[in-house]
């Protein structure tokens, strides 16, 4: 069996090669690659390998880039640091894992089934990158840090931090950071009041805001609160005052 990692940590891709060669002793490693460019490189010129173990994150962009400049019929297994809740994603779409730090044994489990299912794997690496990262954009954002968001034709990595709010304009939601970016997600404002930590608050039936984001709250006439943001942003924020004791309280927390 012919297997290419792609992985851009070093000793972590020499590991997993090694391991695999006690595992399986007839496993050829036909390269190991660290980054999107030497993969798309890479497969450019060779033939492709019967098994491929691939990190999603890498240091020039996620993988997923990969089978947007080159068809690649290989089955993937994704090598992840993802958390629990994120691999509860991967299960519930079939999705072929490794958890790093990997043992022997879920690397042997993960050949086996490789094995015992490779007919069914087979098929475009897009497809199966499609499905994983549609799979982690639904996980939740409080357990993770990490939100991935569809932007033009890939798939991009936003942590929570840098989110500075969420609101609805004409029905669509967007994602807004704090050094400005603006990104338009699936999800409804009462899904992300579901998934976010306690440093956001639903203010308004239009936003939802990181309290890292608020210079102050002053009072606005009649009984009702302004919310002024320390990012440069277009819409005036008021909250109502059937909502104002809530919403001070959840800033002294």
């Amino acid at each position: 069996m012919r297997v290419v990692i792609i992985e851009d940590e070093k000793l972590v891709a020499e590991n997993l090669a090694s391991q695999l060669k006690q595992i399986r002793p007839d496993v050829t490693i036909d390269c190991l690659l660290e980054s999107v460019e030497e993969s798309i490189e890479y497969f450019h010129h060779n033939s492709q390998p019967d098994l491929i173990f691939s990190d999603i994150q890498l240091g020039d962009g996620l993988s997923f880039e990969i089978s947007r400049h080159i068809e690649i019929n290989a089955p993937v297994i994704f090598c992840t640091a993802f958390d629990e809740y994120a691999l509860e994603a991967f299960r519930a779409s079939g999705i072929a894992y490794i958890l790093k730090p990997f043992s022997k044994k879920s690397l042997e489990d993960a050949v086996v089934r490789f094995e015992q299912l490779k007919g069914h794997l087979m098929g475009e690496m897009a497809n199966q990158y499609e499905t994983a990262m549609t799979a982690l954009s639904k996980y939740q954002l409080k357990d993770s840090g990490t939100l991935m968001i569809r932007y033009r034709d890939r798939f991009l990595p936003i942590s929570l931090e840098s989110i500075a709010l969420f609101y609805i304009e004409h029905e669509i939601i967007h994602l807004y950071t704090h050094s400005g970016k603006n990104y338009i997600i699936p999800d409804t404002l009462e899904e992300l009041e579901k998934k976010v930590s306690i440093d956001f608050f639903r203010v308004n039936r239009q936003f939802i805001i990181n309290r890292n984001a608020i210079t102050d709250i002053l009072d606005y006439f009649p009984r009702r609160l302004k919310v002024n943001l320390n990012i440069a942003f277009h819409k005036e924020i008021i909250v109502s005052k059937e909502k104002r004791k809530k919403v001070l309280e959840w800033m002294q927390e």
